[in-house]
């Protein structure tokens, strides 16, 4: 096992682990949209959350005393719970091209999609969808538009996204670790906390930025920082101190040969990132919820206790600069 300087991968994008690619569907009236994660095959998965009120589904079948423990594809939304039908969406298109599980033969295909949503109702869109909710037709379009190279900012699942009381967003970073490892992660921000430290312009993920990824400021002459949530009464009057109305998605992605369990230790892991890159986190109004996904294409060989954790540190990093570039691309117009 060699050590060596750690880089982003080509794009600086979840998708610089080979076999994933990402699909953005955007609607400016409705201000809100889906983001779907699409695997190259049936890859071992895990997902840990630490928010009070999370929006989730299937992430039971990832448990690793349960059966199934792998995915063919991670959906976020916005939508609160209507956002949850994006992954019908998403299971129809996959079944429809033949992939999922086959119990038996010329039964329909049965993708395994988990999802995972985020509260973005209250955001003056238009919401009058009646009995149709547009999500599912999200999820379906999202599958087709999914591509390696993508959109961060105000796009996808994060459109309605907010971040404190600022614009959040999709947010995206790499590593490359050497020895052909390579670790993503892929975010959609929408937490109470704020991603900024008190000078309004330094992000608390600054420490981890590569290269100016998001503005590259760095903080000068601060104190010491002791209100735990900053400008309450102003997010109370935006109505985001409920339960539920506030989360930070996320998957993180690797290139080895990892068990759904040591997934489950690297999602553990990269919770870590949100927890850097935003203050506070995992709070009762959230629904924090990362999800793991391994490749298997990378043998880990010996130390693999130790290599988990050069995966789940680096996961971790990958989850913070995540978070700043979503707001930053989102500050940006982008």
């Amino acid at each position: 096992m060699t050590f060596c300087a750690i880089k982003p991968g080509p794009l600086n994008l979840i998708t610089d682990v080979s076999g994933l690619t990402v699909g953005h569907v955007t609607d400016e009236a409705v201000r809100s949209g889906a983001t779907v994660l699409r695997t190259d095959g049936f890859w071992v998965a895990a997902v840990d959350v630490r928010g009070g009120g999370p929006g989730t589904r299937e992430t039971e079948a990832l448990a690793p005393e349960n059966l199934v423990g792998k995915a063919h594809a991670i959906a976020l939304a916005g939508g609160s719970v209507f956002g949850l039908a994006v992954a019908d969406g998403v299971v129809t298109a996959l079944s429809a091209d033949g992939q999922g599980l086959q119990l038996k033969p010329g039964s329909p295909a049965i993708p395994v999609v988990p999802a995972a949503v985020l509260h973005d109702l209250g955001n003056g869109g238009d919401k009058g969808w009646g009995l149709e909710p547009p999500y599912r037709h999200w999820g379906m379009a999202a599958v087709a538009a999914a591509r390696r190279d993508f959109a961060l900012g105000s796009v996808g699942a994060g459109r309605g996204a907010m971040a404190g009381y600022l614009p959040g967003g999709i947010g995206s970073a790499s590593l490359e670790l050497g020895d052909g490892l390579v670790v993503g992660a892929l975010v959609a921000a929408n937490p109470i906390g704020s991603v900024y430290m008190p000078d309004g312009q330094t992000f608390w993920a600054w420490p981890f930025e590569i290269a100016g990824e998001f503005g590259g400021v760095r903080p000068a002459g601060l104190g010491p920082v002791v209100d735990p949530m900053p400008d309450a009464s102003r997010l109370a009057s935006l109505g985001r101190m409920q339960s539920g109305a506030n989360t930070t998605l996320a998957v993180v992605a690797c290139n080895a040969d990892l068990t759904t369990a040591e997934c489950k230790r690297l999602a553990m892991m990269a919770q870590d990132g949100i927890a850097r890159a935003v203050r506070p986190a995992h709070t009762p109004f959230d629904g924090d919820t990362v999800f793991a996904l391994a490749s298997g294409a990378h043998p880990l060989g010996e130390s693999r206790p130790v290599q988990l954790g050069r995966l789940g540190s680096a996961a971790a990093d990958c989850l913070a600069r995540a978070i700043a570039r979503a707001v930053y691309a989102a500050s940006q117009g982008r």
